[in-house]
């Protein structure tokens, strides 16, 4: 039997031969219109995609013959999955791709605000010698709360060994993980005990502004907080006011909740006053979103997908 795969968004070209290879016909329209997209979908067996458009149900009902729905990256936020299985088809995505990236980006956003590199790195090249001024931290001796311990929470935790911390994890949909890289814990002893708390979940209608005004109040340290998962986590103004108060001691944030949803751009029509103190707050470290965008990342992503597809098929 022979398969057809539409991929609307480009990925590593691995993807695309590793499924030709095994005899599934693959067509690259990257710049087709969610209209395009609609009309020829009953044409395909399967639909690769990342983030440029929502396979909502409307969507998935155009697709009638699709066996798979297949995202090139972690999130499955812009898929209804649910709605997806319950017509028999499944969806699949590949965290295992980019684990590895999100964890050492994680690391080493905090490794650099604690040290204030950033800050010295722009006064030096200016002439300005502060040392003084630029007397960091270390990690040893800090506690490290991990919300959500899938592969990334896992990863982070495994990248914390040697630094001396201690690990505390809590994932709501898993258990028995405590291992020799992190101590699966309740998330009361989260709130109790954390210094450094790292969010590491998929944006759902349960985690939607989790990280809000009432969510940090209930830590009884003030707290380092990353966040590497998705912008729409953590509610931005309430972080801000966090920050002024000194609650929050300071932030890495790799994603942000005024992010397009392709991830592609700032919806800069929208930025509100919250984000103008991001920007200005020197006790903030932030990246574009590209703490899984590595070069090893993008083939392994596509080597992932490639197999859960192949595996899926029945095809060699």
């Amino acid at each position: 039997m022979s398969y057809k795969v539409l991929f609307i968004d480009s990925n590593h070209a691995s993807l695309h031969e590793a499924l030709e290879k095994a005899g599934i016909e693959c067509h690259l329209n990257y710049h087709w219109t969610p209209a395009e997209i609609e009309a020829h979908l009953p044409e395909y067996d399967g639909i690769v995609i990342r983030s440029r458009i929502q396979l909502d149900r409307a969507m998935i009902d155009k697709g009638t013959g699709l066996k798979f729905i297949a995202r090139a990256g972690a999130g499955m936020e812009n898929i209804d999955v649910a709605y997806a299985g319950s017509k028999g088809i499944r969806c699949l995505h590949s965290p295992e791709g980019n684990k590895d990236a999100v964890a050492e980006h994680a690391l080493g956003m905090l490794l650099a605000l604690f040290n204030n590199l950033c800050k010295a790195n722009h006064e030096v090249r200016e002439g300005k010698w502060v040392r003084e001024g630029n007397r960091g931290l270390e990690l040893m001796g800090q506690t490290v709360g991990i919300i959500g311990y899938g592969n990334v929470g896992a990863a982070f935790a495994q990248r914390l060994r040697g630094f001396g911390v201690r690990v505390l994890a809590f994932d709501k949909y898993k258990t028995g993980f405590s291992g020799e890289y992190a101590e699966e814990t309740a998330l009361e002893t989260i709130f109790e005990e954390t210094d450094i708390l790292s969010l590491h979940l998929p944006l759902t209608t349960e985690t939607l502004f989790l990280a809000d005004d009432a969510f940090f109040g209930r830590f009884r340290k003030n707290i380092f907080v990353i966040n590497t998962s998705r912008g729409k986590i953590l509610r931005t103004a309430d972080l801000v006011k966090q920050l002024e108060c000194g609650k929050i001691k300071g932030a890495c944030l790799d994603v942000l909740e005024y992010e397009s949803g392709s991830f592609e751009a700032l919806r800069k029509d929208e930025l509100p006053e919250a984000f103008s103190k991001l920007v200005q707050s020197n006790k903030v470290m932030l990246s574009p979103h590209i703490a899984g965008w590595t070069q090893e990342s993008n083939v392994k992503i596509a080597e992932v997908l490639a197999r859960k597809i192949i595996n899926l098929l029945g095809v060699q």
